[in-house]
């Protein structure tokens, strides 16, 4: 199955010029879907792998469905504010601005093998926010997966030259 064609093309969105690459319609296609997280475990099957950690909001669907494959457990890696307990956070720069990611601190413990997903690198500033923060909290951070890889922003090689190797499944020309 071509994943790619499962993907919705979004132009325009949010601002002009931008093509959106929506996975909603993959999500709601069972097959797709299905193969789809297949295809995120298979580089990782038989590593060992203690958590999954998905990044808020797609991320999470794809991160709880692989941690379920993997027999991993899952950490949400959320926006500032949105966990109850106490937490740890790492901040990143925005084309304008500034925002951080957070997970509970006890989340990881020293050591836990930990494989990030989420549903698209662009530029990989929120992956490499969230890796920091994984790797803060102790945790070996053995790969990341990505549906999607946007390879004219370079987020995949900004996420390699930190040592994490990078899986995605469909690659699209562009922003």
């Amino acid at each position: 199955m071509d994943i790619a064609k499962a993907i919705r093309t979004i132009p325009d969105y949010p601002k002009p010029g931008i093509q959106f690459r929506d996975i909603t319609t993959l999500l709601g296609d069972a097959r797709a879907f299905r193969i789809t997280v297949d295809r995120m475990v298979q580089p990782w099957a038989g590593a060992k792998i203690d958590l999954v950690a998905g990044t808020e909001a797609r991320g999470f669907i794809l991160g709880g469905a692989v941690a379920h494959q993997l027999s991993s457990g899952f950490i949400p890696v959320r926006k500032k504010g949105k966990l109850p307990y106490h937490t740890i956070e790492e901040r990143y720069e925005l084309e304008y601005g500034e925002d951080a990611v957070e997970i509970h601190k006890d989340a990881v413990k020293e050591g836990d093998r930990v494989l990030m997903v989420d549903d698209l690198i662009a530029t990989g500033g929120t992956a490499e926010a969230t890796i920091k923060l994984l790797q803060r909290a102790g945790a070996t951070v053995i790969g990341a997966s990505f549906v999607i890889d946007l390879p004219d922003l370079g987020g995949a090689k900004r996420i390699e030259a930190m040592g994490v190797p990078v899986s995605s499944l469909v690659a699209f020309e562009g922003e």
